[in-house]
């Protein structure tokens, strides 16, 4: 342990990390920069501020305050301390409606603040697309905006006082009057009154620099004002009291189309006399999909509120008849203006992707212009970036002329990081040319900090740093941030990466085989860190139950990245951190599909785990859970599944199986079936056989060997569609046909018996050889099927997202696993395309229950949506993941996690059921989980629709 280490243990009452993952976490925040920090400190308090603050000023070692850890200009990453507020400084400390105001600690989550004061009308005003997740210290430090600005300001205008401790120790409680001021600031501000008058832009998202003009007398001498926007390098904050508006209670969102982003740019200040709550603006280049929004090549997003729906619908309708477009829509349902919204609010990280695939990143996130000058800006921002050979993507607040972009800069080679700071500098010229401010919302940090004598000139830069004096005159806090900046091309999170590929078992098509690019997807939005789920959503079940980085998406990106640094992570592929972050990882996928940059950590897990034990032995749940289907079919050729449930139902020999076998003691060992699903169909009577398409529904092994009544019922229901069912080829011999039923002699005398298998469980476990070996066996036997243009029907999600992504890109050097993988349907899928006429039997029942969370990342649940609604199941499932997750929740230590995912969203789902509801759980797991937490039995929807049918026929 250091001297420093030790300092801060007897120091503090929170935590203190100095170990490898605490400070891997913190090495990035979400920008282009990185620094490795010496440790990081959860102060419980404001007495454990001050305290570190004595202990590292002693030592002249740095201090950072973090907040979420979202900052894209690099302020949020520092050399010595971290300050994580978020996990004890959290607190609304009070609301006051009639005030209208709010206490607050540094580390509250934004849209918990929102939550608090929704009941009472009203709300904080600004709010940056990252809401879910930035806290409101690290919006005070950047002077965050948001998409309402035009209505409600910065985060500066709505903050009334600020408690500080200042570096030297010192409590100071700013306010208006030169309250809390330090010692020599208003003598510095009376000293130089003609510059802070005449050197600062009228600007509404002026962010850049220190706001020394709020402490002017006419605009009240504002210390906390003036604080607002610092960055971490005057103070640090430990108490807030925020101004709160009134809400609208109705709000209406026009779009508006125009030709392109000019167009749509040039219109947006002449919007402003309205009095919209948001303009936002967003070209089609950022849209995966057009789908839901007006014709155009351009949209603004301009939002308007009223009393009723009536009255901001017909501010909408005049915000649309004011307006020069191509098309418009208006719309008052909420669920329809979140759908739009969320477009937008991705933005910030789907833009970090260009249309063909490939990396674009931030550093010229958030320029300001004039509204007036937005037009003829963004025309310069084009040439410049085509004379540099540059893509990006413009998006942003177009009402107060802030522009996002990312850019995609090649910061992995000397050349392209030279022209990264070529463009830097001119870009800055182009913007202090149309009047504008480098920053328009999220601070300068290293990003553009440098280039501030080209906004404010020397001298004023001067000032800034007498000001920085007078409130740290040992530049402890934040050091490089704003004042005597680190060079903006320094300390670059991609230069520690290794610039040969990675050698990997996965394809990761998506990017270009490489895995430091797959890795480097996580740009740090932080999307991850939500603690609530939204609609259908999932991401990511084991932050919201631990609150701990190190068990969030990022925060294993995070740790991926150090290990392919080798800096901190030393020991590559056999690093205990990255494999103790990602034990909790429930390979759910969710980020998959919820993360804007979809980043995949299940399969980043498999990769891991592979590796990690390679030629090494594996945990006991690994050999038990692993080879699943080997140890069923095992059980079902010997004809001992009674022999193995008499036993399981043995608590003692249950207890000994479970503790050899690396299985949780509190679950249950479930039943398998008396008769396997294949065997039913072989012995089963057939009917009339149906005119209609060839379906092969595949046996999967938990629908095969422990829940056969859902493939019973699944025959059911499409026999009754008027389709073929057929099973998979069983035999490996080009004589089978795709009913896996009829062979010729010499087919039979020349053949091997196999049974097919998507390989999910040696995936999972990261048993990627034998996964392979699993596949290709599959792909042998399905060679007839293949032949053929028959769809694969596959009951389980699970194993259907398995089929649809994990085979082609594990077996992405053979071409017949992406042939297959595109024929796999779901059970709705195969009803709604090759049996579209077909009227499925009028449930009319309320329905609960969960989207399991691979048909939410993987396979979508659109023709569930449709085929639940044609049969009377009313009512919406939730989101987040079932906790059981394959494996995962039957491990030994993941019971804990597992109980309190699914009480994250499932349980209560259930236990609010209206009487009589149908539980809805597509995926064995979901359905075992229900059973074990809730003893409530589940079914998938292959069952409740087979119900159905018997009930019209009787």
């Amino acid at each position: 342990m250091t001297d420093l280490e030790a300092a801060l243990r007897r120091a503090v009452r929170g935590e203190v990390g100095f170990d490898v993952t605490s400070r891997a976490l913190t090495t990035m925040d979400a920008s282009n920069y990185r620094r490795v920090p010496l440790g990081v400190v959860a102060p419980a308090d404001a007495d454990d501020v001050a305290a570190v603050l004595e202990v590292c000023r002693e030592r002249g070692v740095p201090v950072v305050a973090r907040g979420g850890g979202t900052s894209i200009a690099g302020q949020a990453t520092g050399t010595g301390v971290v300050l994580d507020f978020t996990r004890h400084m959290n607190r609304l400390v009070g609301l006051d409606p009639q005030a209208r105001t709010a206490v607050v600690q540094p580390g509250l989550v934004l849209d918990r603040l929102q939550d608090a004061a929704a009941p009472h009308g009203l709300r904080f005003g600004p709010d940056p697309s990252t809401h879910s997740r930035c806290t409101l210290g690290g919006m005070i430090g950047n002077n965050s905006c948001g998409s309402h600005s035009v209505a409600w300001g910065t985060t500066a205008d709505s903050v009334l006082e600020l408690s500080v401790v200042t570096a030297r120790g010192r409590r100071l409680r700013l306010g208006q009057q030169w309250a809390g001021a330090p010692q020599g600031l208003r003598e510095l501000v009376d000293g130089d009154l003609a510059r802070l008058r005449t050197g600062f832009l009228d600007l509404p998202r002026r962010i850049s620099g220190y706001a020394l003009d709020a402490l002017l007398p006419e605009n009240g001498a504002d210390v906390a004002r003036s604080f607002c926007g610092s960055e971490g390098t005057l103070g640090v904050l430990t108490e807030a009291v925020v101004r709160l508006v009134e809400s609208p209670r109705a709000r209406a969102l026009a779009v508006l189309g125009y030709a392109d982003e000019a167009g749509a740019a040039e219109a947006a200040a002449g919007l402003l006399p309205l009095g919209p709550l948001t303009v936002e603006g967003m070209a089609v280049d950022l849209v995966p999909s057009t789908e839901g929004l007006p014709r155009g090549g351009a949209w603004l997003f301009v939002e308007t509120g009223g009393d009723t729906e009536a009255e901001a619908r017909a501010r909408a309708e005049a915000v649309v008849r004011a307006a020069d477009v191509v098309d418009a829509l208006v719309v008052t349902d909420p669920a329809g203006q979140r759908t739009l919204w969320r477009i937008r609010e991705d933005a910030s990280g789907t833009a970090t992707r260009m249309p063909d695939g490939s990396e674009a990143w931030p550093g010229w996130e958030d320029c300001a212009v004039p509204p007036a000058r937005l037009g003829g800006y963004l025309r310069d921002f084009r040439s410049l970036l085509a004379a540099h050979g540059l893509r990006g993507t413009p998006y942003g607040h177009f009402g107060d002329g802030c522009i996002h972009v990312r850019i995609d800069f090649d910061l992995l080679t000397d050349a392209g990081v030279a022209r990264f700071r070529r463009f830097s500098e001119e870009l800055a010229d182009v913007v202090v040319a149309h009047g504008g401010s480098l920053s328009g919302e999220h601070g300068d940090g290293q990003a553009r900090a440098e280039l501030l004598p080209r906004m404010y000139g020397a001298e004023t830069v001067a000032l800034f740093e007498r000001a920085k004096a007078v409130w740290d005159p040992d530049d402890l806090l934040n050091p490089g941030m704003l004042v005597r900046p680190a060079p903006l091309d320094t300390n670059l999170r991609f230069s520690v990466l290794p610039r040969e590929p990675v050698d990997v078992a996965f394809g990761y098509p998506s990017d270009g085989g490489d895995f430091s690019a797959a890795v480097r997807r996580c740009v740090g939005v932080a999307k991850c860190r939500t603690t609530s789920v939204s609609g259908s959503g999932v991401m990511c079940p084991s932050f919201r139950v631990t609150g701990e980085e190190e068990h969030s998406t990022r925060g294993r990106a995070r740790l991926l990245h150090e290990m392919l640094a080798g800096e901190l992570v030393t020991d590559g592929w056999r690093s205990t951190e990255v494999r103790d972050a990602l034990d909790l990882c429930l390979s759910c996928k969710g980020c998959r599909s919820d993360c804007p940059v979809e980043v995949d950590m299940a399969t980043y897990k498999a990769e891991f785990l592979h590796h990690h034990y390679e030629g090494r032995r594996r945990p006991a749940a690994h050999y038990a859970m692993g080879w699943l289907p080997v140890w069923l079919r095992w059980a079902a050729r010997t004809r001992t599944a009674p022999v193995v449930n008499a036993l399981a139902s043995v608590r003692p020999l249950a207890a000994v199986a479970k503790r050899l076998g690396g299985i949780a003691g509190e679950r249950e060992v479930p039943r398998l079936a008396g008769e396997t699903f294949s065997r039913w169909w072989r012995g089963r009577r057939r009917g009339a056989a149906g005119d209609g398409d060839l379906v092969v529904l595949w046996p999967d092994t938990f629908t095969e060997h422990l829940s056969p009544s859902v493939g019973r019922a699944a025959v059911r229901v499409l026999e009754a569609a008027g389709l073929r069912v057929a099973l998979p080829p069983t035999l490996r011999s080009r004589g089978v046909i795709g009913d896996g039923t009829s062979t010729s002699a010499l087919a039979l005398l020349t053949a091997r018996r196999g049974q097919v298998c998507c390989g999910l469980t040696y995936v999972s476990t990261g048993q990627l050889d034998r996964a392979r070996t699993v596949m290709r066996r599959t792909l042998d036997l399905m060679a007839p099927v293949l032949e053929t243009s028959a769809p694969v029907v596959v009951l389980e999600p699970s194993c259907a997202a398995a089929l649809r992504t994990d085979l082609p890109e594990l077996l992405h050097d053979d071409p017949r696993a992406a042939r297959l993988a595109s024929r796999v349907l779901t059970f709705a899928e195969a009803l709604e395309r090759h049996a579209p006429d077909w009227t499925p039997p009028a449930v009319n029942l309320p329905a609960v229950g969960q989207t399991h969370c691979h048909q939410h990342a993987v396979l979508g649940d659109a023709a569930d949506r449709r085929l639940r609604e044609s049969a009377g199941l009313t009512g919406e499932l939730s989101g987040g993941c079932c906790g059981l997750a394959g494996n995962f929740g039957f491990e030994a230590g993941h019971y804990e996690v597992s109980a309190a995912c699914a009480e994250d969203q499932l349980l209560p789902a259930v236990r609010e059921a209206p009487d009589g509801a149908v539980v809805l759980a597509d995926g064995f797991s979901c359905r075992t989980q229900l059973e074990q937490l809730a003893g409530v039995r589940g079914r998938h929807l292959a069952e409740v629709l087979a119900e159905g049918l018997e009930g019209e026929r009787r």
